[in-house]
């Protein structure tokens, strides 16, 4: 349900714009994001900072887009966003020596240090890279193309990278259990 719950402005955005055309489109994934921020706080939830920012980067790039009438705003939205993760885990791995990462998922998987470390400059360089084939085919390819990369594709590449993730961290999940950990 999270994960549904996450991508709802991207998948609003999407049905959307076959109905209508990008313009509107960008009204709605603002209006779902802005739901979402209203949706958890009328339950008393706590707002994740990746929401926070999503939020911010969706309003001031969708404004822009909507003000302006210029598509190219809203299809630099994920390489922004992309990138903003890219430079916080870094940055904060570099010259704060914090592992974001490793803050997140300490809870759910025992790793050796080597391997956070290894998983946190993965996740940089999977951010900085899906920022910037977001702009490949935001510039080479036609709207509609970017529109179905921004869900199917950037989706896809996202999934096959936390199965490649997966099969790295399973090799290590195991040695813990064979040296009684859990």
């Amino acid at each position: 349900m999270k994960f549904l719950f996450d991508m709802f402005p991207v998948i609003c955005f999407f049905a959307v714009y076959w109905f209508s055309d990008i313009y509107v489109a960008t009204a709605a994934a603002i209006a779902a994001t802005l739901g979402q921020v209203v949706w958890l706080k009328l339950r008393g939830r706590r707002i994740e900072p990746m929401l926070w920012a999503s939020l911010a980067i969706i309003v001031v790039f969708g404004s822009l887009t909507l003000a302006l009438q210029d598509r190219m705003f809203i299809m630099w939205k994920p390489t922004v966003l992309y990138w903003l993760f890219a430079v916080v885990l870094g940055v904060s791995a570099a010259a704060f020596g914090r592992n974001l990462i490793r803050a997140m998922m300490s809870g759910q998987v025992v790793l050796p240090e080597a391997v956070w470390v290894r998983l946190n400059w993965s996740w940089v360089a999977f951010f900085a890279v899906m920022g910037a084939v977001n702009l490949v085919v935001a510039y080479n390819f036609s709207e509609a193309t970017w529109v179905q990369f921004k869900l199917f594709g950037g989706l896809g590449l996202m999934l096959l990278f936390v199965i490649a993730q997966a099969f790295f961290l399973a090799r290590y999940m195991e040695e813990g259990k064979q040296e009684g950990k859990p």
